[in-house]
């Protein structure tokens, strides 16, 4: 497909042909023309596509030249390039058929994309008027559909680009031959813009290239995204390199970003599908892997990661939520989720799981807070469940801290608002508070009052002395420990602020009836009891 460029400024016309690497974008830059007359008197035999001119300029105009120019050459795609004084005058070539115009201070990625847009609709309307050629491209997008994304179509229906794959001497081999393999991957691109249509503009961009880049690959667009599969070499490390040169060359000519992953090459046609199959696999995680490339073997070994945070990370949690410190809830939100990122073995479930796991947290802060300030029904949260596509493992982050941060507005704009007393103040506080931690100073301090009127105002609003409040709420928190983690007895009079482990264990069974050892065998019991009704 050719392109000339007319106008009789030299340093526009020959900026324009060096700025753009028009051949890597599958396009043969014809001489510039100085002005509208010498552009008619070549286009005849010279017969480009498209057709990029200034709007004025000496003798005939941009307007004049594109009227008779496509006289001549009847589908000439016309781009106006027009000065921001001309915006009038472009407007009007607009209405009178040009296809499309664009400022002389666009940036080089605007012009690609203008570009790109003609190159497309010139393609679209070629297909039109060539049925035949539509019908085979259909039949080739289908034959790509069965044997590459479903992998269940005869061999007799095989794509043509699997039939045979091209050497290094030009000509054409059967599988196996000079150690080649097929490679199957996924690729998604962005940088000119977020529409559905840019992005869609973006890929055939990408497509383009990579088909002059790549002879012998076969190519499939899905929604956002694309499959290549192309012929590369056997050594991963080859593999790998050819990989990262393909991309840097694409991004620089298109100013974009490329993100691609690989699955398992395939030395046969029918293993093409499974190349597919872990490519798909690979690009679920694209979630996770700030690479621009990465393949299955990078997440096949992953077993997954922590799934639910620790009982110091509630902790710090209820502590910076009772706070309102939505800078300390930020650092830690981020924290949390980038040390997830960092485990090896973290898997898109376990990510989502331990996540899923610090809004459990939030809300059973919560509702042990309103509980013990005797305010259960001033607001309940929605639940969330972070959202299987998210972009970026930044996303999930920020959904995380979003969903925190409207927990602990809730709590201070509805239930904690108001003057309420010291006593619901320092509950509030000691149900925040690592258990071993809770002292009648430290929530004194918290509340500014002096321990002593705190321990009066205590047992005259409650009827229980302080000290027998904290021993309920540390027993209640040994009760959730014993149940949810393998925490020895000791350790679990540890956690809760009790050193003498036989202390506690006449101090649990005087709560609840039992001993810890005996409440957790009937905790269990119990959870055995419901899995068998399930």
């Amino acid at each position: 497909m050719k392109i000339m460029i007319v106008d009789d400024e030299v340093i526009i016309r020959t900026g324009l042909a060096s700025v753009i690497a028009w051949k890597e974008l599958g396009l043969t830059l014809l001489p510039p023309a100085a002005s509208a007359e010498e552009a008619l008197a070549r286009i005849p035999e010279e017969k480009p596509q498209i057709l990029m001119t200034d709007i004025r300029m000496k003798g005939k105009s941009g307007l004049q030249l594109a009227e008779e120019a496509r006289e001549l050459a009847p589908g000439l795609e016309v781009i106006i390039l027009s000065g921001y004084g001309d915006f009038s005058y472009a407007q009007q070539a607009l209405r009178q058929g040009v296809c499309d115009y664009l400022l002389k201070t666009s940036k080089p990625e605007d012009i690609i994309r203008t570009v790109m847009q003609a190159k497309r609709r010139l393609l679209e309307r070629w297909a039109e008027e060539s049925r035949a050629g539509q019908r085979l491209r259909e039949e080739q997008k289908q034959r790509f559909h069965q044997w590459v994304i479903e992998g269940n179509a005869p061999f007799e229906t095989i794509p043509d680009f699997l039939r045979a794959r091209p050497l290094r001497n030009g000509e054409y081999g059967e599988y196996g031959e000079h150690g080649e393999v097929w490679q199957a991957m996924i690729l998604t691109a962005e940088g000119w813009g977020g529409a559905e249509s840019s992005l869609s503009l973006l890929l055939f961009a990408v497509q383009n290239m990579l088909e002059d880049l790549v002879p012998g690959a076969g190519f499939y667009a899905q929604r956002g995204r694309m499959v290549c599969v192309a012929p590369m070499s056997a050594n991963r490390g080859r593999r790998m390199k050819q990989l990262a040169g393909w991309t840097d060359w694409v991004e620089r000519q298109l100013k974009c970003t490329l993100r691609l992953a690989t699955g398992e090459p395939a030395d046969l046609p029918e293993r093409v599908h499974h190349s597919y199959a872990t490519a798909s696999i690979a690009f679920r995680y694209h979630t996770l892997i700030p690479e621009r490339i990465w393949d299955y073997g990078d997440i096949v070994h992953r077993r997954g990661g922590k799934t639910v945070l620790t009982p110091e990370e509630e902790t710090e949690l209820g502590a910076l939520l009772l706070d309102q410190d939505a800078i300390g809830l930020k650092a830690w939100t981020h924290c949390v989720v980038e040390e997830l990122i960092r485990d090896p073995d973290c898997t898109l479930e376990s990510l989502r799981a331990c996540v899923q796991s610090a809004a459990l947290a939030a809300h059973r802060w919560l509702a042990r807070t309103l509980r013990a300030i005797g305010r259960e029904d001033e607001f309940r949260p929605d639940p969330w469940t972070p959202g299987e596509e998210t972009g970026p493992w930044t996303g999930i982050r920020d959904e995380l801290f979003r969903h925190l941060h409207g927990v602990m507005q809730g709590y201070h704009g509805r239930a904690g608002e108001g003057q309420r007393s010291h006593v619901e103040r320092a509950k509030a506080f000691i149900e925040s508070c690592p258990a071993q931690e809770i002292s009648l100073q430290q929530v004194a301090n918290h509340v500014h009052l002096h321990p002593g009127h705190l321990s009066e105002l205590f047992k005259k609003e409650t009827g229980s002395t302080f000290s027998d409040f904290v021993t309920a709420v540390r027993i209640r928190k040994a009760e959730q420990l014993l149940a949810v983690t393998p925490a020895k007895v000791s350790e679990v009079a540890w956690m809760i602020g009790y050193e003498d482990v036989k202390y506690f264990s006449r101090l649990f069974k005087k709560y609840t009836g039992k001993t810890p050892s005996e409440y957790r065998e009937w905790g269990d019991s119990q959870y055995a009891q419901a899995e068998r009704r399930i």
